[in-house]
């Protein structure tokens, strides 16, 4: 295939993430995209935990029974020409890992702000994470179908939460119970609910084109602007113009940095990043799928791949899309796209996949942990399903593994509450483990380097009781108390103590 047209199949994609603070609309974002575009006949009925019928993008057993959404989804769709990678978060901060790692993937993203709250914490923490990376930011206010804050105090609250200016592409008319529609600032067009339309949401909307920001795209794709949509997902107002604006002004897939050199989209040899794990997507074959973004030349089923963590070979003959826990078998794909590709164990989170040659893409995190948990097994026959499971829940990132060096039982970790709630339902329910978690002494881990081999091994040797092993096998040091270690980096100047770790090597942030 030649260098143009994989370079128009790129131009092609628009991959992006849809994130927000809990009970923002997101899920519910989700569902309504899928049906205007046509990858869904019926959105189901979002987060009704009494309804037969859940979120698309909700699959695992336990986010039906809470009507959460605790694990990122992928779904491919079509729209106006263009093929759409459409990932979906965790909106809960306790899950706040999968989203980080997720954003590494994309080229925008979509956040959602409830009308009625304005920008709330989780939210300012991703806008974070999209402004480390670059990634450019769509806002869409929802549920104006409720009684909400004045349109033109949320656009303020934006921009001065947000520190971007706020460009409005349409225009709320009414909310709450006289909500009737939006006005689409770049047409003109008045799309309603209702047959009248409110003249003072027109009169705003005057006001906010001849005062306001008006929208630059390169002010967007740089970070400074972000174009903001009203609407409500549930009713279905505004969604349709988010799809455009993805279309529009999202950009396709840029150049990333392979570790020696930089990759270009349009380059005719595959290579792609693992930025996500999943096991059990298909509970009767206990299966496990890499989720791999790819990042130059075409994907063809069957081809034969280099992991360049190990050096050794895949076959790709079972590669499939997604649509949430819908999978088909794919025959290509191209910069943008995610492809999954079944894992025996031999993949892990951050590896990078070419045609030969060795890259390398990094930039795929993991945060140092403050909750930690010691596994107690109602029968101790189930050791080895309990060994199997969390393997497999530490390989996709779900919970952290901590062995002792000295030997013992593995401890394990997390960011938030919710992600034990969520290991323990699913080495229930998954691998058969009945257990209970019991608090630990540990209040604060930090991996750790040193160029200093005899320092190292002082260290080691002084410290054996406190050094642990991740499950990538990196070496870690996990204390009491922050007071304990603060005076560890004292005694020991030498020792870089990280507070998060690249899977592909030890980041260089250093713990303060």
């Amino acid at each position: 295939m030649t260098t143009d047209a994989i370079a128009r199949q790129a131009a092609r994609r628009r991959t992006f993430a849809i994130v927000s603070h809990p009970d923002a609309g997101k899920t519910t974002l989700t569902e309504k995209l899928l049906f205007l575009a046509g990858a869904i006949h019926v959105a189901g009925t979002v987060k009704a935990r009494k309804s037969a019928r859940y979120a698309t993008s909700d699959w695992m057993e336990i986010e039906k029974q809470r009507g959460i959404s605790v694990a990122s989804s992928v779904m491919q769709f079509e729209h106006r020409g263009c093929v759409i990678n459409l990932l979906d978060t965790p909106g809960h901060q306790d899950f706040s890992e999968d989203t980080y790692r997720v954003l590494t993937a994309v080229d925008a993203a979509v956040m959602v702000i409830d009308a009625g709250k304005g920008v709330e914490p989780q939210t300012l923490k991703l806008l974070e994470v999209c402004r480390a990376r670059g990634t450019p930011v769509l806002t869409f206010v929802n549920k104006l179908d409720r009684e909400v804050r004045p349109p033109l105090e949320l656009l303020a609250e934006i921009e001065s939460a947000l520190g971007m200016a706020g460009a409005p592409l349409t225009w709320p008319i009414g909310s709450g119970r006289e909500f009737s529609g939006v006005l689409d600032l770049r047409t003109g067009e008045v799309r309603r609910m209702r047959a009248a339309a409110r003249q003072e949401a027109l009169e705003e909307a005057r006001m906010v084109q001849e005062a306001g920001t008006r929208f630059d795209a390169a002010q967007f794709l740089a970070g400074r602007q972000t174009p903001v949509l009203f609407g409500s997902a549930l009713n279905e107002f505004g969604v349709r113009e988010v799809l455009d604006a993805l279309v529009d002004f999202a950009p396709p897939p840029s150049p990333r940095p392979g570790g020696p050199r930089v990759v270009a989209p349009e380059e005719p040899a595959f290579s792609g990043v693992v930025f996500k794990i999943q096991a059990n997507m298909d509970p009767a074959h206990r299966d496990r799928v890499a989720f791999v973004r790819v990042c130059s030349g075409r994907f063809s089923r069957g081809m034969s791949l280099l992991n360049c963590r190990t050096g050794k070979e895949l076959r790709t003959n079972n590669a499939m899309s997604f649509l949430s826990q819908r999978r088909e078998t794919v025959e290509e794909a191209y910069a943008g796209d995610i492809v999954g590709i079944p894992n025996r164990g031999t993949i892990a989170l951050g590896d990078t996949l070419t045609e030969g040659e060795w890259l390398q893409f990094g930039g795929l995190p993991s945060f140092a942990p403050e909750l930690f948990r010691r596994v107690e097994l109602a029968t101790p026959m189930k050791s080895k399903q309990l060994r199997t499971g969390l393997r497999q829940l530490s390989e996709e990132g779900a919970i952290q593994i901590f062995t002792p060096q000295s030997g013992g039982a593995p401890v394990l970790a997390a960011v938030g509450a919710l992600q034990f709630d969520v290991a323990a339902h699913r080495l229930e329910h998954e691998y058969g483990v009945e257990m209970r978690l019991v608090p630990t002494e540990h209040t604060v881990a930090r991996w750790f380097t040193c160029d200093d081999p005899a320092e190292l091994e002082r260290f080691l040797a002084r410290n054996a009781h406190r050094i642990f092993h991740d499950a990538a096998g990196a070496p870690a040091y996990l204390a009491g108390t922050h007071a304990e270690l603060s005076v560890t980096q004292d005694w020991y100047p030498k020792i870089a103590f990280h507070a998060t770790r690249e899977h592909t090597g030890v980041a260089a942030e250093t713990a303060t």
